[in-house]
């Protein structure tokens, strides 16, 4: 595997814990990005318990190591950023993600496609052909991505090159929640997307869905922030606004910009 080539945890960093704590604030508490098995919380499936799905999954791909593990040594999942997205490889899990360093690529095994369709084929970094295949793959651009899991602990201060946000947050509680992380911050292009384009794709995650998108859009908009602050509400159910984030991510994707430090 090319030695350049990245890791990426994408996550929504304006989300509460479920206890209401800001995600970020919980993060820069524990030190280091934790599994769903630890906190509870997931912008997929919520499945981590003994005998859930994620669970058996790990167990068949891992051959049962981790079945009796304590929740806080499993792996964490993210993305090997092989088409070098700005905004990450795998946004349909967030608009910011954790940059790591190439340190993990050695602790890191990877799986196309997506654990939850049960792969066949898998890689680390000294044999992975995985790339070739997900290439030769005609995939919707939210499910083109392959799968990474990294092992050991993915601590903020030492493991993670930088976290990288939408700009929407340039300036906010969440930026200066994501600087007490301990790792430098950086910014994208931005997922903005119009009322009059969103409103051209019902036919992407339903028709129900992009009327709740124009609902909520602020001066015409939906960015990353106006959805967070749908969810913090609690008067919004999180799998619809999960499917207007699809909507955002797959239609309101920035231009091809790298990430900028600040």
């Amino acid at each position: 595997m090319d030695a350049g080539l990245r890791i990426t945890l994408n996550f929504h960093p304006d989300r509460l814990t479920a206890d209401g704590t800001p995600i970020l604030d919980a993060m820069a508490a524990q030190g280091a990005y934790h599994s769903q098995f630890v906190t509870g919380t997931s912008n997929g499936g919520l499945t981590a318990y003994k005998g859930g799905d994620r669970w058996r999954w790990e167990s068949r791909i891992f051959g049962g190591v981790y079945d009796d593990a304590p929740a806080m040594e499993r792996p964490v999942y993210g993305a090997l950023n092989f088409r070098a997205r700005p905004t990450g490889a795998a946004p349909r899990f967030g608009s910011a993600h954790l940059r790591l360093t190439a340190g993990a690529l050695a602790r890191t095994t990877h799986c196309y496609p997506d654990s939850f369709l049960e792969p066949e084929d898998f890689g680390v970094a000294e044999a992975c052909a995985l790339i070739p295949l997900a290439l030769a793959d005609e995939q919707d651009a939210l499910d083109d991505y392959i799968e990474s899991q990294v092992h050991g602990p993915v601590r903020y201060a030492g493991d993670v090159e930088a976290l990288v946000l939408d700009p929407c947050f340039r300036g906010t509680e969440v930026e200066a929640a994501g600087r007490r992380l301990g790792c430098p911050v950086e910014f994208h292009g931005g997922f903005r997307l119009s009322a009059e384009e969103l409103a051209r794709h019902g036919d992407y995650r339903g028709q129900e869905f992009v009327d709740l998108g124009l609902a909520l859009a602020v001066d015409g908009f939906l960015d990353p922030a106006v959805i967070g602050a749908a969810s913090r509400s609690g008067t919004h159910d999180e799998q619809a606004l999960k499917r207007v984030w699809h909507l955002l991510a797959r239609f309101g994707a920035p231009l091809h910009q790298g990430a900028v430090s600040e």
